[in-house]
């Protein structure tokens, strides 16, 4: 039986006001916060959909902001290669007027003098830095200035002509992610881009008794190609062909040595893996592994062809002082040809990969909002059911003080009065 007390109508009215204390402050808080739950036995189910919509609409935002640096960065290299065209086409233009042999050989020199500023103008850009701080052209070396001008005098010139152009970038190979597991090319190196012919590599080392003594790997172009014990010359030639790299493989007839061509123009890169086998320093391509992200052929042991854009440049230069209208009409033309058509394909490329990318980008933009939908669905408040309930509990609570001081019987205060 129930023990009535003066003292027990406070104590339940103080319990019941503060269950009504404690729902006002939570619907407070949910106001305050925009979100529904606060804790996970708040609506476990739904707490757990909005884990999972959250983690995937913070990949989005990531995958969203790594479009938007794909997106700038191609428009900064397109604009360098688009000027490097110009300055090749003008190149062109000096080698035409140059081979029609109307000009003296005071105006071949003049124009040689001219094609030798054009030289250093194409060195600039293709050393340039972008927004971020790094070298454009330099793979993923972005930090190292991916090509060095080497000035000295040549014959009909002055003293301070480019005699070459050393080419000390890596290969492209930063890429960004712009959705699970996919990826988009970020960098094109300075060897693509800057290359005029296709590379020719063919070893004078007879390799028709080689066979690989340990396990190991090497790498052409950044691909990385495993050999096994006993492995002989054409199991590598094979190898090679079934690799990604953009190269041809085969066995040269005269030499019997390993002969590499690269399957459009670009510089190829070769190197041996860290330990185990030598396999392209035994075959005589490589003297050993790049110093300086310098070129490392064994010119001792292999023939190697193949020239950069300024390659071409310099000897059409050349050929202008030598006042040969003959070299000018055919090879330095050709060569300009060359060396435009595959700043054109490059160029084709960039542009595909930002096309894609803007494609990447629309469509994340609108599977954003989407999830953001999902997220709010499960987790937000509907503000204005959550103000009506508000105004509620504000009234009853209200109502329940002004009851409960009525009804509550008089307490030791009222009789000292």
């Amino acid at each position: 039986m129930r023990r009535i007390s003066t003292d027990m109508p406070n104590t339940d009215v103080q319990f019941y006001l503060r269950r009504h204390e404690e729902k006002l402050a939570k619907l407070q808080s949910q106001i305050s916060s925009e979100s529904r739950i606060r804790e996970l036995r708040d609506d476990p189910l739904a707490a757990s959909h909005a884990v999972r919509y959250e983690s995937y609409l913070a990949r989005l935002e990531r995958f969203e902001k790594n479009t938007l640096y794909a997106k700038d960065h191609f428009n900064v290299v397109y604009a360098y290669m688009d000027e490097a065209i110009n300055v090749m086409q003008r190149v062109r233009e000096l080698a035409v007027q140059g081979a029609n042999g109307t000009y003296t050989a005071e105006d071949q020199k003049l124009m040689a003098v001219e094609v030798n500023e054009l030289i250093k103008e194409l060195v600039s850009l293709s050393n340039e830095v972008g927004p971020d701080g790094k070298q454009i052209f330099a793979g993923d070396k972005a930090f190292t200035e991916p090509f060095r001008m080497v000035e000295g005098t040549v014959p009909g010139g002055s003293d301070s002509m480019v005699v070459r152009v050393e080419y000390r970038g890596a290969g492209a190979s930063r890429r960004t992610e712009t959705s699970d597991r996919a990826y988009i090319d970020l960098d094109i190196g300075g060897g693509e881009v800057f290359w005029a012919e296709k590379m020719q590599i063919f070893s004078t080392v007879d390799a028709t008794n080689y066979r690989v003594n340990t396990v190991g790997s090497f790498f052409i172009d950044g691909a990385e190609i495993r050999v096994n014990p006993g492995d002989t010359l054409p199991a590598i030639v094979a190898k090679i062909n079934e690799s990604p790299a953009p190269v041809k493989a085969y066995i040269d007839a005269d030499t019997r040595g390993l002969a590499l061509e690269g399957t459009n123009p670009h510089l190829i890169r070769a190197e041996d893996g860290v330990g185990g086998a030598t396999v392209l320093k035994d075959l005589g391509i490589i003297r050993g592994n790049m110093e300086n992200n310098a070129p490392n052929w064994d010119t001792t042991r292999s023939r190697v062809s193949g020239g950069s854009i300024f390659d071409m440049l310099i000897r059409l230069r050349d050929s202008m002082f030598r006042g040969d209208h003959d070299f000018i009409g055919s090879q330095g033309i050709a060569g300009m040809d060359l060396a435009i058509g595959n700043m054109a394909t490059r160029i084709a490329d960039i542009g595909s990969r930002q096309e894609r990318a803007e494609t990447v980008w629309q469509r994340l933009n609108r599977e954003i909002p989407d999830v953001a939908a999902h997220l709010a669905r499960e987790s937000s408040v509907n503000m204005a059911d959550a103000a009506t309930d508000l105004k509620m509990l504000d009234y009853a609570h209200r109502a329940t003080l002004q009851t409960a001081a009525r009804i509550l019987p008089p307490t030791l205060l009222d009789f000292l009065r």
